[in-house]
């Protein structure tokens, strides 16, 4: 096996075991995954923490995400595409969330790397500008730049995923995107809002 085979068949065997057992993994378990000696390792990463840093790199990799995001149809109307947004990022954050929080404390704490930590920037940057796209064809529809609205759906799906008052079995993009679009008012067409405020 060519070493750059051999290196992505070592991260694609850690991913599931970071999932499993977060950074703690151990070699041993790793080449067992992989179907090697342990030293073999070595021969291709100058340590676990080398490897470790490269499969969560792979794993958090936004580009599926980004992906799916593009594939939103753009002629769906607005309430649908923010859904469907939802329900993708939504699914990543849930996906990703202690591979995320293992990320963060690695790259900013642990063992600080500074490549490691402008891709989880460029990361962020991407995701937002992907969810700014899907609100930017009906602008003329919002009270917000779609720069916000953007915001606001990735804050309340990070919030959701990762936050104290989250609850990930009961989320809908459907829920969320009619508290983005709607609020929580409960409209009257005679008399405007029921409630004063």
């Amino acid at each position: 096996m060519a070493p750059e085979e051999r290196r992505e068949a070592l991260i694609a065997a850690t991913i599931p075991l970071l999932h499993a057992h977060g950074t703690d993994v151990s070699t041993r378990q790793i080449a067992s995954a992989a179907g090697v000696a342990e030293g073999t390792i070595f021969g291709v990463f100058e340590s676990k923490s080398q490897l470790v840093v490269c499969s969560l790199v792979k794993a958090l990799d936004p580009q599926p995400t980004l992906d799916a995001l593009a594939a939103i149809d753009r002629g769906a109307g607005l309430r649908q595409r923010v859904a469907e947004a939802a329900e993708i990022v939504h699914n990543r954050f849930i996906d990703g969330a202690h591979l995320m929080h293992a990320a963060r404390r690695l790259f900013f704490e642990t063992a600080p790397d500074a490549d490691a930590q402008q891709r989880i920037v460029d990361s962020r940057r991407q995701m937002h500008e992907a969810v700014v796209e899907i609100f930017e064809a009906d602008v003329s529809l919002l009270r917000i730049p779609p720069d916000q609205a953007g915001r606001l759906l990735l804050l309340h799906c990070g919030a959701n995923a990762f936050g104290p008052f989250g609850d990930p079995e009961e989320f809908r993009g459907t829920d969320l995107a009619t508290l983005l679009l709607d609020g929580i008012l409960i409209k009257d067409d005679k008399r405007g809002d029921r409630t004063t405020c």
